[in-house]
């Protein structure tokens, strides 16, 4: 049912079908509590009840794509990452396009490189991150992840003043040359 949540915020970010119900209970905006690891992994577990806590770091998965979130409750900080692919053979063409993409269409998600490793990561204070918060970030990171090599975005929308608008219309241009309406 959990899942059913993250398929609809999915769905408005551009991605997948619409869900109904969800075993995630809304948050009172109101009185909303400071995020903890124990109330992350409820969140967590309500998405994938497979979802393994180590620790501070806990593994999961959405729709077959794995995902790592990483908490350090003393510095206040956690970290959601999706492995992309390996970093070697990244070349500069597309190093750049990732640094586009951070600026104008990866929204809160980022492309980082760690580890020898391409990841789609959010990062964010603990304390004040909220529950829809941490679902929209999931939904960003998964998407900059599926989209990796394609439009680059975390979601349906694009913040304006970048050069992807720009990259975006020169695809559509370039396809409407081979088009005979």
């Amino acid at each position: 049912m959990a899942r059913l949540l993250l398929t609809l915020i999915l769905s408005v970010f551009g991605s997948l079908s619409v869900a109904q119900q969800s075993d995630i209970p809304a948050p009172d905006p109101q009185l909303e509590p400071p995020m903890t690891l124990e109330r992350l992994a409820d969140i967590i577990l309500a998405i994938d009840e497979e979802a393994q806590l180590r620790g501070g770091t806990i593994e999961f998965t959405i729709e077959d794509i794995p995902v790592l979130v990483v908490t350090d409750p003393r510095a206040d900080r956690m970290r959601a990452m999706v492995p992309i692919r390996s970093a070697e053979g990244l070349e500069a063409e597309e190093l750049l396009r990732l640094m586009q993409a951070n600026f104008d269409t990866a929204l809160d998600a980022r492309y980082a490189v760690a580890q020898g490793r391409l990841w789609g990561v959010f990062i964010h204070p603990l304390a004040a991150l909220e529950q829809d918060q941490l679902l929209s970030a999931l939904v960003q990171t998964v998407n900059v992840a599926r989209t990796y090599g394609q439009t680059y975005s975390g979601g349906a929308q694009v913040f304006g003043g970048g050069d992807s608008n720009e990259i975006y219309q020169d695809l559509l241009d370039e396809l409407r040359k081979g088009q005979t309406l």
